[in-house]
């Protein structure tokens, strides 16, 4: 019993860890371009929620009507959670260490819950107690980033893949008319002290 748990612990953190590289890949090779003929989450994501959700202040919902464009399909969630439990599941059976399996089941089911429900309070913004928290409010302006630099910060849950693949952007390199808001950070550039009031160059 005590090595289930063991595997199960080991399957939760390195489930999450693996999950924000799946997140990783599948945002940017997936959702920013076409792959061949499989064209539904890049004209989902890209040419239409980036179209309508920008990072000035149609940042936050602006038209009631383009709600159903903030979340994935209901099918998307149990898709991706059981494509990332297989791998997992045969090392699992091979090795009969299925404390693996179901601490990484509940990793990506976490993860995937987690995205859905902090991506939906970063555009429908509504006071709620995740929002008054300082992790939402970094990972905020990290999104926000994300929709004025489509090439950058790719994470919305856990940026570990950001930080250690180089798509991580702490602030805009240019000043621009941003979203504003109780849980949005100023993400404009730094200013240089004892300078001409020019920002810093990244």
């Amino acid at each position: 019993m005590l090595s289930f748990f063991f595997w199960t612990a080991v399957g939760i953190v390195g489930g999450t860890i693996f999950a924000s590289f799946f997140e990783w890949t599948l945002h940017r090779y997936v959702m920013h371009r076409p792959v061949r003929g499989f064209r539904y989450p890049y004209e989902r994501h890209a040419l239409i929620h980036h179209r309508i959700f920008r990072a000035d202040e149609s940042y936050h919902l602006l038209n009631e009507r383009d709600k159903a464009t903030i979340p994935m399909a209901w099918w998307n969630g149990p898709a991706m959670i059981a494509l990332c439990e297989l791998p997992v599941l045969a090392i699992a059976y091979a090795f009969g260490i299925w404390g693996l399996a179901a601490g990484a089941l509940v990793a990506f089911a976490l993860y995937y819950g987690a995205y859905e429900y902090l991506h939906w309070c970063m555009h429908l913004p509504r006071r709620r107690v995740v929002e008054r928290s300082g992790i939402f409010f970094r990972l905020n302006g990290h999104h926000l980033l994300h929709h004025r630099y489509m090439h950058k910060n790719f994470n919305v849950v856990l940026p570990l893949a950001d930080l250690l693949l180089g798509t991580l952007l702490p602030r805009s390199k240019v000043s621009f008319r941003q979203a504003r808001g109780d849980a949005v950070p100023d993400v404009q550039p730094l200013i240089n002290p004892g300078t001409s009031g020019e920002p810093i160059s990244a």
